[in-house]
């Protein structure tokens, strides 16, 4: 992948990510992934985001990693 292809990448996570929180506030979404409101708010204003968080959010949120990094496949994991 190159350079340019992972800034891409990089600007769109915080859409990816405020599109996973929906209508919920900033703060319900952190308070139910277990992290401060001001994470959820950095993040989203584009602050790369800690793997713990992207772990946990994939998790929780049933978010497939290559979706949430990438923007590749489908949102939602399979089970």
């Amino acid at each position: 992948m190159s350079k340019v292809s992972v800034d891409r990448a990089k600007t769109k996570l915080p859409e990816r990510l405020a599109q996973i929180r929906g209508d919920r506030s900033q703060r319900q979404f952190a308070r139910e992934l277990g992290v401060f409101q001001q994470n959820v708010n950095r993040y989203e204003s584009g602050t790369t985001p800690h793997t713990d968080f992207l772990i946990q959010l994939a998790i929780k949120e049933n978010v497939s990693i290559d979706w949430l990094l990438l923007g590749k496949g489908r949102m939602r994991r399979t089970r």
